[in-house]
């Protein structure tokens, strides 16, 4: 049986990650990657705080926020930096819909717009 932990256990957790994305001077980043991590996509700075927490849920804030993409190709997984490009959480699915990431599309173009509309991230169980 796997562990599970105490809602306000849950909280804290996703806190710190909160934490440590906005603790410096610059703006968290949300850093899109193509499925073997060796592309960087686009990278969305986000905005200060970066996110809201309730529940065991970090909800990013100032949805939607938008980019030009820095190279082609699909998008797949996700990392979130903190102001000095530091990476605090990484493996972050990409898609449409039913993600921890949701772009607007998935098929990024070099010098064009992508759009993140949604990023709810959940505590471990």
């Amino acid at each position: 049986m796997a562990a599970n932990y105490a809602p306000p256990l849950k909280n804290d957790r996703m806190a710190c990650v909160q934490t440590r994305l906005d603790a410096q001077s610059g703006f968290a980043q949300l850093v899109i990657f193509d499925a073997s991590y060796t592309d960087i996509l686009a990278t969305i700075t986000l905005q200060k705080p970066s996110f809201s927490l309730s529940g065991g849920v970090l909800t990013m804030l100032g949805v939607p926020l938008s980019c030009i993409c820095a190279k082609s190709g699909t998008a797949a997984l996700a990392q979130l930096q903190d102001g000095n490009s530091t990476w605090w959480v990484e493996g972050l699915t990409v898609g449409t819909s039913g993600t921890d990431i949701v772009l607007n599309s998935v098929s990024l173009v070099a010098g064009q717009v992508t759009t993140v509309t949604g990023v709810a991230l959940t505590a471990a169980p």
